[in-house]
């Protein structure tokens, strides 16, 4: 097995990475951090959990130390795009952690918070600068930051900026860079867009692809339950007071579902806390200190919000509303069963979201196993019916297109969108704020009737218990990212 003593990283880094218990590089590490020290642009296709931070970081840590030079004044040599505030916390903590024995400096900019800290940290220069484009651009514009200096430039989570409309930002911070630099280039997924993004960013790259999309949904035990939107709340508090559950993560399709979720679990006796972008930045920290520290076991949370959640020991998963894009439930249920510990995932469907369900199927192609718990006039219902206020929008997804902000986000078409803590004027939602959302004048896809559900998969009697996800966890899988424990008590680094 390799180790990352076979890397090429410097004893300083080392001896970080051993004080936090690291040893065994990820596969995207063990493949990346050879290419990058090499100095060769890198794409890489990668899932959250796989430890691709630091297959970045830690090279370019070792790069920064081995060419020393002062920081330019307003600059940064090292520059990390963010799609939301959660994950650049996390990218620049990663950073910290990993150069502690080494006198690197790094800053963290984004939205939603004063921008005088910022700007003094940035005037005197940093190594190394995480941001989200928003807040980046003002203090570009604002002449607190010029760009012209960058060594190494890494685009995170690319797919996810193009889905919150970052694309225009993107395209204007990339004039900016110096031409001789090294860009690395990360994305979950890679449809033509993203390709033809990274086309024109990269020079000669070296690919590196780890875990399909589909192979991520195999490491989880995965059901269904199939339920009027009426009942979910009575379903979602049976599996949130099993004994079995150690942490959970619910997801919504809204902010103002994740509230109402939230509202409704503690009425019912159950703490629990919500993450969104209508939160500000200091109840997003609280919310996820409580969780990390075990004082409330369920975070309620919108996808975007949930990006950069670095949280060991999450056991279960539920999709409260099951996601209208089918990569969306790839990213949720990696959440869990990370490092080999077990994970379960449940969906909550109604009849208005089986055509949701049936696109996911397709993608990680196998059938999930599933429970009927709707009443007997939910079963007679047509499928696709359902209350309309609870009726999902399957507008077409066109990431580049001007995107809606829903759940409070509303703005006028053609008009301005409002600012979030002066978070954004350069074309795209605040950062962290997003949903799954769809452009202005959007026409839905229209459910194809009759589409057949993939063969063989299980009918429940409406017995929770006989959809496994009561039971406890089956232990199994293979071994992720952030920073889970490998068996052995070895750690694996890196989100």
């Amino acid at each position: 097995m390799t180790q990352f003593t076979d890397l090429g990283l410097s004893q300083p880094v080392l001896k970080a990475l051993a004080a936090d218990g690291y040893e065994s590089p990820t596969p995207i590490q063990a493949q990346a951090i050879p290419t990058v020290l090499a100095g060769r642009d890198l794409m890489g296709i990668a899932q959250t959990g796989t430890g691709k931070t630091a297959a970045f970081a830690l090279p370019i840590i070792e790069q920064l130390v081995k060419n020393p030079r002062m920081a330019p004044r307003r600059g940064c040599r090292a520059l990390v795009l963010s799609p939301t505030r959660e994950l650049a916390t996390q990218i620049a903590e990663s950073f910290r952690s990993y150069g502690r024995n080494l006198n690197l400096s790094v800053a963290i900019v984004f939205g939603g918070v004063a921008a005088g800290p910022q700007i003094r940290k940035l005037a005197g220069g940093v190594d190394i600068l995480v941001a989200t484009p928003g807040r980046l651009l003002d203090h570009v514009d604002g002449k607190m930051l010029r760009l012209d200096q960058v060594e190494h430039f890494v685009l995170d989570e690319a797919d996810q900026m193009l889905d919150l409309g970052f694309i225009h930002a993107i395209r204007r911070i990339i004039p900016m860079l110096p031409h001789r630099r090294q860009t690395l280039f990360f994305s979950a997924t890679m449809p033509k867009t993203i390709k033809d993004l990274a086309d024109a960013m990269l020079t000669d790259p070296a690919m590196v692809a780890v875990t399909p999309v589909a192979k991520t949904a195999d490491r989880v035990e995965q059901s269904v339950v199939f339920v009027e939107q009426s009942g979910k709340r009575a379903v979602l508090t049976e599996i949130l007071k099993s004994p079995e559950l150690g942490r959970a993560l619910i997801f919504t399709r809204t902010k103002h579902g994740a509230d109402k979720v939230v509202r409704q679990l503690e009425q019912d006796g159950i703490n629990a806390a919500a993450i969104h972008g209508n939160k500000s930045q200091p109840q997003r920290e609280r919310a996820l200190g409580a969780f990390r520290t075990g004082h409330i076991k369920v975070l309620v949370a919108t996808d975007i919000a949930a990006r950069g959640i670095d949280v060991d020991g999450v056991t279960h998963v539920v999709n409260h509303d099951i996601p209208n894009v089918p990569e969306s439930y790839v990213h949720r249920i990696g959440r869990t069963a990370r490092a080999g510990a077990a994970g379960l995932a449940v969906s909550l469907v109604a009849n208005d979201e089986r055509a949701y369900l049936r696109d996911i199927e397709r993608l990680i192609k196998q059938s999930i196993p599933s429970t009927d718990r709707r009443s007997e006039a939910g079963k007679a219902e047509p499928e696709g019916a359902g209350a309309a206020s609870q009726k999902p929008n399957r507008g077409p997804r066109r990431p580049n297109g001007p995107q809606e902000h829903r759940s409070g986000d509303q703005h006028r078409q053609g008009g301005r969108p409002q600012r979030h803590g002066g978070d954004r004027r350069h074309g795209g939602p605040a950062e962290g704020t997003g949903e799954q959302r769809r452009p202005h004048g959007g026409q839905p896809r229209h459910r194809q009737d009759g589409a057949p559900r993939p063969a063989g998969a299980p009918r429940g009697d409406g017995d929770l218990k006989s959809a496994g996800f009561m039971q406890k966890p089956r232990r199994g899988g293979k071994p992720g990212g952030d920073r889970p424990r490998a068996h052995g008590g070895q750690r694996t680094a890196g989100r």
